[in-house]
């Protein structure tokens, strides 16, 4: 039985993480009397007594957590921004490729995707790969979030009962175009572009759509629709994760995609609409699950050798 130390377990993300473990028999979680939660040297003490450590912390707090390990054996799964695209991390994001899934499998420390980045990568990592997108394609993307993801004083806001009017309708954000994610949205699909990237937070719990506006035109070879949706499909084939949906799904809702129809799941999903000239890819997930804590699990039964899916809701 393996043991795991959840640092940052009152947070969002960690809470997530702390109550899918609740079946399982394999883990024997380690629990940090709340009064110690933030002493350096308890900490010390459980991220050494630990196999497995997840960082669910802020930025600065997850790089000081790091140098508290002495012991060689601790595998470190970082759910924060801090190490994402630092040389010796793999990325977790297993079904980008074999290389990615073998990284995760063999690494001693692993930095679990943003829940922006995870829609975003999964729509243009296999573009780039195949040449289809030029690296210097000027990109553009918008992403529907429910409010979990601003964490708890975010969710307080929303939940509260004298709550601003404003709150009731959709909000844009990141209006600087330096939201965290960039960084690894640039770095780990390969642009040489940082993407034009417009998040919006809305008046729902969980849920994520990011979209991504295509001009056929400007893509190698000019490719149709169909032949995009058959390029996700062939990259993403046999992933338990990564859902495809069938060409034309979306007529089903009439043509309208929920953000919050994955609310609770834990793999993604794939549309590619559009016409000849301008195409739309978007991904649909739960940013609680494949954003967030449900990819973390992931990344945690790789390195443990089992299911990928086990203790999920695929």
């Amino acid at each position: 039985m393996k043991k795991v130390f959840i640092d940052g377990s009152e947070g969002t993300t960690g809470l997530r993480i702390f109550e899918r473990f609740e079946k399982r028999d394999d883990i024997e979680l380690l629990k940090i009397p709340s009064e110690l939660r933030k002493d350096p040297a308890e900490i010390r003490k459980y991220i050494n007594a630990s196999d497995v450590t997840f960082l669910c912390l802020p930025d600065a707090a997850a790089r000081e957590a790091v140098t508290y390990v002495e012991n060689d054996r601790v595998i470190l799964i970082d759910t924060s921004t801090a190490h994402r695209t630092e040389t010796g991390w793999a990325y977790g994001y297993p079904e980008l490729s074999a290389a990615h899934r073998e990284a995760v499998r063999n690494g001693k420390r692993i930095a679990v995707p943003g829940c922006h980045a995870t829609g975003f990568i999964t729509l243009i990592y296999p573009l780039v790969a195949s040449g289809v997108m030029p690296k210097d394609y000027p990109v553009s993307s918008f992403s529907l979030t429910g409010y979990s993801g601003g964490g708890k004083k975010m969710i307080a806001e929303y939940e509260g009962t004298e709550r601003k009017a404003e709150l009731d309708a959709p909000r844009q954000y990141g209006l600087s175009q330096m939201h965290k994610h960039l960084k690894e949205m640039k770095a780990v699909t390969g642009l040489e572009r940082d993407p034009l990237f417009s998040p919006i937070v809305a008046d729902y719990y969980s849920g994520m759509l990011v979209s991504v506006p295509l001009y056929a035109d400007l893509l190698n070879g000019k490719p149709s629709p169909e032949e995009i949706h058959r390029l996700y499909e062939s990259h993403f084939a046999g992933e338990r994760f990564v859902k495809v949906m069938p060409f034309g799904a979306e007529a089903e809702t009439g043509n309208f995609l929920g953000s919050n129809n994955c609310s609770g799941w834990d793999g993604i999903q794939i549309f590619v609409t559009g016409n000849q000239e301008r195409i739309l890819v978007s991904s649909r997930f739960d940013n609680l699950g494949k954003g967030a804590s449900g990819a973390a699990i992931q990344c945690l039964n790789l390195v443990l050798g089992c299911d990928e899916v086990k203790g999920l809701n695929l």
